[in-house]
């Protein structure tokens, strides 16, 4: 009597209420709406007025006061390394964001969430974003971790007993998972991504061009020409910066050797970590991965030749996913379409277990 009668219950809490998918991540934060596909792609970038505590601007328009805005307005990006750092400031950025969502189909009750965050993240930071998901509105929230969602948003088969292996390289983490039967067999989580290889880039110009860049110059280069294997034309970018030596502006032409340099150790480090991961691999997912190969998603995905590089050393066909960089919303709207189907997916919470007898 009581599934049946609960059943009914959510039956009409989905009549009156929305369905949202959001991937959290520490560069952009994507938000899929049920019906209607991904509606959001912003920055995780949250502008703060000092002076008054109030929020002056999310995403876009927050993104371009970065490195440009008076003292008392400060950029904040709330998500460090995937995980949150700045709760309050999260929790006005999901807010943001649920409403812009919502804006036209405003429903009686709060929307139902899933939310995507990196694996291997303690009770604490899981309860902090479920915690400013709740806060910011959501009736109902779900966890999953974004290798998962991933693999979900591509369709491979993570409920069946089949092995499949995702590399997710987002801004903050990148997330090396082995899947099977809807569960993490081994994975590995590591602080190089989109915003270590900007860092490098940083670094590697200061002191090969005594020139100091900002973080947003370093990402426009290593959009444009980088890549981790030389490429049939040499391609060249004009970066502009200041120059360390005399103080005033200066620009010089940098290689995609250049940044291949830069980026060699961090990459040389992520491809060990998918060394590792597969050492650890029972021999039956292995026999798997080897047949279906490993599939590319996140931002990290688009560097051009990564898969080469991949394939080159381990000797398994290497995928980049269609829309890598959607892979792990899409995910979160796939679980929405049938919650009860992949809640084997999900992260259980300690206050969600059966009670002790």
């Amino acid at each position: 009597m009581w599934p049946r009668f609960i059943k009914k219950i959510e039956k009409f809490y989905q009549l009156f209420s929305n369905d949202i998918g959001i991937d959290l991540g520490t560069a952009n934060t994507l938000v899929y709406f049920k019906g209607r596909g991904v509606v959001l792609n912003e920055p995780s970038v949250v502008a703060v007025n000092q002076k008054t505590g109030r929020v002056v601007a999310v995403g876009n328009q927050a993104k371009q006061m970065i490195g440009r805005t008076p003292g008392h307005i400060v950029a904040i990006r709330p998500l460090v390394d995937g995980v949150i750092s700045d709760f309050e400031v999260t929790e006005e950025m999901v807010t943001y964001l649920l409403n812009v969502a919502q804006k036209d189909s405003k429903k009686i009750f709060g929307p139902r969430v899933v939310v995507g965050v990196p694996s291997g993240i303690t009770s604490v930071e899981i309860r902090a974003v479920r915690d400013a998901a709740r806060n910011a509105g959501a009736r109902e929230v779900h966890i999953v971790e974004e290798p998962v969602a991933a693999a979900i948003g591509i369709r491979l088969p993570v409920l069946d007993p089949v092995g499949s292996m995702i590399l997710d390289i987002g801004g903050g983490t990148s997330d090396i998972a082995v899947i099977s039967l809807g569960g993490v067999v081994r994975s590995k989580n590591l602080r190089i991504a989109g915003d270590k290889l900007n860092n490098d880039i940083i670094s590697y110009i200061r002191s090969e061009f005594k020139i100091l860049i900002g973080e947003k110059t370093a990402e426009s280069v290593k959009i444009a020409i980088g890549s981790v294997i030389p490429g049939d034309t040499p391609m060249e970018a004009i970066i502009k910066g200041r120059d360390l030596i005399t103080g005033l502006p200066k620009e010089v032409v940098i290689t995609d050797a250049d940044i291949r340099e830069a980026i060699s150790q961090s990459i040389d480090t992520l491809v060990e970590a998918v060394r590792e991961v597969l050492e650890t691999t029972p021999p039956e997912i292995l026999a798997d991965i080897m047949h279906r190969g490993i599939y590319l998603t996140g931002g990290g995905a688009l560097i051009k030749g990564l898969d080469e590089l991949l394939h080159e050393y381990i000797k398994i066909p290497v995928h980049i996913a269609e829309d890598p960089l959607t892979a792990v919303a899409r995910g979160t709207g796939v679980i929405l379409e049938d919650i009860d189907a992949f809640r084997e997916v999900l992260i259980v919470h300690e206050d969600e277990l059966p009670a002790a007898k």
